[in-house]
């Protein structure tokens, strides 16, 4: 294809009127980058993404499609999936839905990009991994939180030895749900039913799982207690539902070179934080505090000599004892980032690395985290093969 020459590459986007479907992947990814005059592949072509919207819901998906001056929408997975110029399948859908579209996009030849998780078990996770390297297919899961300015920040200090002996990780990451009596929930109900795949250790320990092995080391173990602290909640229809699925977690990690990784997730914690999730890191050369956005650091030679005296009120404000670490870079949102990598994966063999197999893995420490609950006990983490 000559340079300079645009091509469209069509997206079925399954389940676009949900909170992240619509406002992470459809307006700030796909639709941004078509707003930007598309994306520039390596030989000069560029690409235009074009948007097919799937959902259950039409009055939604036609007000969506109005909005944004999109012509193909529809109801009907089956005929999304023929359509001309179809190459890519997106799933945003609760996860109780998703293995059945993405297995469906797979016999249909599309390449898959999926939210996670990408099932609610590791075998079926797996057996997702296996069609899709039997068919050929390019795959790829949204790992977004690699992406968040802060974090990248903290892997460049990772990278550059700024911590010596990396020696723990304390991740603290939630907020508070609305019960949705008094005030309407800002999640949906699914969330809070185990039935319908919620639950916060199979949403966020598919992330930790990501988080700690991309930045630090492989997790080895896992040991985590589950709670649902909020037993009934008020669905969209107004009416009380039970909650069958926990609302937060409390786990422990154990990574490769005797790093102990601590994170605490929950949907029932009010926020005394800079922002709603926090990781501090803890070596022998130094400490730093990573957020979605800022990155602050003490190195040893800076390290004050706290005394505790619990007789007295504290003197040091220690806050301003920390360091800001700099952009030194341009961050652009990161959802819209990972979709322009797997667009590049797609359209131009470029390399991507979280498959349906990483995914498989994110799904494999949540449940082994749930089955740590269960048992009250440390679980290994077994190698996962295709």
């Amino acid at each position: 294809m000559a340079a300079n020459e645009e091509r469209s590459v069509g997206i079925v986007m399954n389940g676009v009127t949900g909170r992240m479907g619509y406002r992470q992947h459809l307006v700030r990814s796909i639709l941004a980058i078509r707003e930007q005059g598309g994306l520039r592949l390596p030989d000069g072509t560029v690409l235009r993404p074009e948007p097919i919207l799937v959902g259950r819901n039409e009055s939604k998906l036609a007000t969506i499609a109005k909005e944004h001056g999109l012509d193909r929408w529809t109801t009907d997975l089956d005929e999304a999936l023929k359509l001309p110029g179809a190459e890519i399948y997106f799933d945003a859908q609760v996860t109780s839905r998703r293995v059945e579209g993405v297995k469906k996009a797979v016999a249909a030849g599309l390449h898959v990009y999926t939210e996670k998780p990408t099932a609610e078990d590791t075998e079926t996770a797996l057996e997702l991994a296996r069609i899709a390297k039997a068919a050929g297919v390019k795959v790829g899961v949204v790992q977004d939180k690699l992406f968040l300015p802060g974090l990248l920040k903290l892997k460049r200090l990772v990278d550059g030895g700024f911590f010596g002996r990396i020696l723990s990780v304390r991740g603290e990451f939630g907020y508070w749900v609305f019960e949705g009596d008094w005030q309407e929930a800002q999640r949906p109900s699914w969330n809070y039913r185990a039935e319908d795949g919620g639950g916060i250790i199979i949403d966020m320990f598919c992330h930790w799982r990501y988080v700690l092995e991309e930045i630090f080391g492989p997790v080895r173990s896992v040991q985590a207690l589950a709670a649902t602290h909020i037993p009934e909640r008020v669905g969209e229809d107004g009416k009380p539902y039970a909650c069958t699925a926990d609302d937060a977690a409390y786990g422990i990690f154990e990574l490769d070179g005797g790093i102990v990784a601590q994170v605490n997730s929950s949907w029932t914690t009010r926020v005394f934080r800079d922002e709603l999730v926090e990781f501090q890191v803890d070596g022998t050369e130094g400490s730093a505090v990573a957020g979605l956005r800022r990155c602050r650091v003490q190195h040893r030679s800076t390290t004050p000599k706290p005394v505790w005296n619990p007789d007295l009120p504290a003197t040091e404000d220690f806050r301003s004892q920390w360091q800001e670490v700099p952009d030194n870079a341009d961050f652009d949102n990161g959802f819209k980032t990972q979709w322009e990598m797997f667009l590049r994966h797609v359209a131009a063999d470029e390399p991507f690395p979280w498959d349906f197999l990483a995914g498989a893995r994110g799904v494999q420490l949540a449940e082994l985290g749930l089955q740590s609950a269960r048992e009250g006990r440390r679980i290994a983490i077994p190698e996962l093969t295709l």
